[in-house]
Order: structure tokens, then sequence, then C-alpha cells
């Protein structure tokens, strides 16, 4: 413990117990702040640029507009993926980064981010 923290808790006449309640609060805090700080996600918006393995993750975004209704709505990859069905070409462009949207009998699905 440095000196001027020790003539610290003499001026404030605060109880020990309070005084290592304060300390660790005062960590916690430092911990808390240095881990919001630590994870800055990547964020691809080109589909190119996506690792393979993470191209119909959770965590990938597309846009589906429905043919039918005229509206614009957001998917994740796996719901992406499933409505590609048994289309492997398709697939395999869209995993090499040659394609970065497909369309099926109502729907035009368009690759927008990736964040991870």
């Amino acid at each position: 413990m440095k000196d001027k923290e020790k003539e610290e808790m003499l001026l404030t006449g605060a109880s020990l117990d309070e005084l290592i309640k304060m300390k660790i609060e005062q960590e916690f805090l430092s911990d808390m702040n240095a881990a919001k700080n630590e994870y800055k996600p990547k964020i691809y918006t080109n589909i190119k640029d996506v690792p393979q393995d993470k191209i119909f993750a959770k965590n990938t975004t597309y846009k589906y507009f429905n043919r039918n209704t005229k509206t614009e709505t957001y998917i994740n990859g796996i719901q992406a993926e499933a409505l590609i069905g048994i289309q492997n070409n398709i697939r395999e462009k869209m995993l090499k980064g040659e394609l970065n949207a497909f369309t099926t009998d109502d729907a035009y699905i368009k690759f927008d981010n990736a964040e991870f």
C-alpha cells in the first residue's frame, strides 16, 4: 500500500472492513471497464472477407425481400442457409465469396453483414 493511501485511511476514520470493501469495489469497477474495452467485434460488409465457416452463422445478417408482400426484413445466416435448401451450387458459390445474393420462389436474399 502506498503512503498516500495509508494517510487517506487514517484521515477518513473508516474501519478496516469499510476500507477493504471500498478496495474490492474499486478493483471490480476497474475490471469491468477493462472487460468492456477488450472486446471489439469485427464487422464484415463484404462476403469475400467473411471466414467460410461463418457465412451461414447466427451472427451473419441477410436482407430478406419478400416479393409477394413487398416487405424487407432481416434474417440470420442459419435461416438463409435453410432457404437455399438443396441448391448446393448456390451454397458453394456463397461459401467461396463468389455470390452474395440468391432468390427463391417468393424472396430475394442478400448478404448484409457479419459480426464476429
